[in-house]
């Protein structure tokens, strides 16, 4: 959970270690069409590759040797499937953990082994002395072919490895002390010297071989001193490999979420109506659920020009102040491409200008009130302009490059990629289009509309101030709402920047869900007061302040792990390694239930809800939704978790039972 309101659907556990692997550019060439260098001849050359049968080597059930991502190490394996459309195999390594690897990673058992023989006796310390220093032996083959050999077996070999620049550098100069020792006349020192180069150069191999195979073991790290040194190595060679180990964005296979490519029409079609009825139900002198459905307006009520501009005007000034030069400008979580994105963390800044804005408007003589008297039509306006940014997003994304899509809304179902977002991070220029919608217009005029129902209360019951009832509601969200802008950059490490696409569900949640529905209690509060006892007002803050404490903290040690799990700080925190080469935090508040950050969450949801009394359900809808909410989240968790992590998931399940309430669920 991220410090935003609960719109974005994020992973609070496990926290990784390494950034998310790069991603290489497919070629240029279209994807679907075998260009061969040899002629073909006939009706061939014109049939597309995706309509030819591909020959599968290995089928589903097979126990082969598969080589880990990003290193020369070779595990067994057991070959899940093969996918036609990316030509990767589906594989399960011991511990449970699934990868997707090409046909060359993956060896036969009868073939590793007799390389693996050859190469051990070639490694032989003894077979190298007697072959290198016996001054009577040898050889009818020219030494400089047999430098040739050994060169060019060398170089397949390291670079294959790793393509680490220092490795090449240091295997050409044993390349150029070879080929100047190869115009000796004595044959004998030619040998001689062309079998030292080997040694050496098999040195440099069983060196870079025993790095990765600290970093990619399978076997778990004990918990001691050297857990700790292999993190910070893991972690100092990170940008060496992440290219290296990143598959395409194209060939992940991503379960599809929300009930699928049907799912998706029907999302389209309740969550604009799901609004529609909150406000209309809402707005009833008795909003119990016996008088469902709500009458419905006359059509031109729904439509107001003002509103509409004074939608457009809000979006335009929050946009200003968010590319001000004002404020921290932070670095985004690595991309699959390695890359890590600039953001412009000057949330505060903006809520703060914002603030001061509506006090000179309102000193001014502006009517607030007119947020009120025409919800509707502002909730309409904003459903109007989210759909055209979704109809926006969608278009640009189609001319994206495959690694800038996002791995859940690249289905190629066009109504699904649509409603989950197809682009990950859309930007015009240095504009963030998914961080400013994600943390700006929606959130800040959140607290807008709350202190315009707050105005409106004292106007239609004329109060001196507002009711106890509706200070509680206002300075709960209040709170809520700048604590996330103050910590702005903890979202940069949410399932929704690293991981979710830009489309209709994040448009819509951000800027017509979040502001129109979560002002719920409050536009409740407007029309049925709830008056409350100090002795109440007293247990509901103190539910609050212990909700938000374990709130902020557990999202303080998550996104503090996150970024850098080596940092000394931490080094009192308990994790369990993974096969990944990443780690699962199982101390602090994560050692209690999987999801802290969850359970302070619901408590402050709670204590929104506690205010408006028990009259009616409606003003209890946001605790409902919530707890609808993260329950899925919680199972996409469990699924996401399970398949990534393997046996080190099922350990930290053991390790830490309960999800979200302790001794409960």
């Amino acid at each position: 959970m991220s410090s935003n309101p609960p719109t974005a659907n994020e992973i609070a556990v496990p926290f990784e270690m390494n950034a998310e692997p790069a991603n290489r550019r497919p070629s240029r060439l279209p994807a679907d069409w075998n260009i061969s260098s040899r002629p073909r001849t006939g009706i061939s050359r014109l049939i597309p590759r995706s309509m030819r049968m591909p020959s599968v080597k290995y089928q589903r059930g097979d126990k082969v040797m598969g080589r880990w991502p990003g290193s020369s190490l070779y595990y067994e394996v057991k070959v899940q499937g093969f996918d036609i459309t990316s030509q990767l195999y589906t594989v399960i390594y011991k511990d449970g953990t699934e990868l997707e690897l090409k046909e060359p990673d993956i060896k036969n058992f009868s073939g590793f082994q007799t390389r693996s023989r050859s190469r051990s006796r070639s490694r032989s310390p003894g077979r190298r002395r007697s072959r290198s220093r016996s001054p009577g032996r040898t050889t009818r083959r020219s030494s400089s072919r047999t430098a040739a050999v050994a060169a060019a077996a060398v170089t397949e070999s390291l670079l294959s490895s790793n393509k680490d620049t220092k490795l090449e550098d240091r295997l050409g100069a044993l390349q150029q002390t070879m080929a100047a020792e190869n115009n000796s006349n004595n044959k004998h020192e030619e040998n001689d010297m062309a079998n030292k180069v080997n040694e050496k150069a098999e040195a440099e191999m069983e060196a870079e071989s025993e790095r990765n195979q600290g970093r990619y073991n399978l076997r778990r790290r004990k918990d001691d001193g050297g857990a700790k040194a292999a993190a910070i190595v893991a972690e100092q060679q990170e940008k060496e490999v992440i290219k290296e180990a990143a598959p395409p964005a194209a060939t992940l296979a991503t379960p599809l979420d929300f009930g699928g490519k049907i799912g998706a029409y029907l999302w389209l079609l309740f969550l604009p109506s799901w609004v529609l009825f909150l406000v209309f139900q809402v707005n009833l002198e008795d909003p119990s659920l016996l008088n469902f459905p709500p009458p419905l307006p006359p059509l031109e009520a729904f439509w107001d020009v003002k509103a509409l501009g004074f939608v457009i005007l809000w979006i335009l000034f929050q946009a200003l102040l968010y590319v001000l030069p004002v404020g921290k400008l932070s670095e985004g979580m690595p991309l699959r491409s390695g890359e890590r994105l600039k953001y412009r963390t000057n949330g505060f800044f903006a809520i703060m200008v914002s603030a001061v804005a509506v006090a000179v408007a309102v000193h001014q003589g502006v009517d607030l009130t007119y947020i009120h008297s025409h919800f509707l039509q502002l909730a309409v306006a904003s459903f109007m302009i989210s759909v055209l940014l979704s109809v926006y997003l969608y278009a640009r994304s189609r001319y994206a490059a495959p690694e800038q899509l996002a791995q859940g809304g690249n289905s190629g179902n066009v109504v699904y990629d649509f409603f989950k977002g197809h682009e990950l991070n859309p930007r015009i220029k240095d504009f963030d289009l998914k961080f400013f919608c994600e943390m700006r217009p929606g959130l800040i005029g959140w607290c807008l509309i709350n202190f315009a129902l707050a105005l409106a209360e004292m106007k239609l019951h004329h109060l001196d101030a507002p009711s106890y009832s509706m200070i509680l509601v206002n300075v709960f969200q209040l709170l809520y709402v700048v604590d996330g802008l103050w910590n702005e950059e903890a979202i940069l490490t949410t399932m929704d920047l690293m991981h979710d696409g830009f489309g209709f569900m994040l448009a819509f949640g951000d800027l017509v869900w979040v502001p129109f529905t979560y002002t719920l209690q409050a536009y409740y509060l407007v029309s049925h007061p709830n008056s409350l006892s100090l002795p109440v007002v007293g247990a509901i803050v103190t539910l609050k302040l212990l909700g938000f404490y374990i709130f902020r903290k557990s999202n303080s040690e998550k996104n503090a792990f996150r970024r850098d799990p080596s940092d000394p700080q931490l080094s009192h925190l308990k994790t369990i390694p993974t096969a990944t080469g990443k780690s699962l935090l199982v101390s602090g508040w994560w050692g209690v239930v999987r999801h802290p950050n969850y359970l302070g969450d619901l408590m402050m949801a709670l204590a929104w809800s506690l205010p408006c009394g028990f009259s009616h359900l409606l003003p209890w809808y946001y605790m409902i939704y919530f707890i609808i909410l993260l329950v899925h989240r919680d199972s996409r968790d469990m699924r996401d978790c399970r398949r990534k992590y393997g046996s080190a998931w099922d350990e930290y399940c053991r390790t830490v039972r309960y999800r979200i309430i302790p001794r409960v669920y």
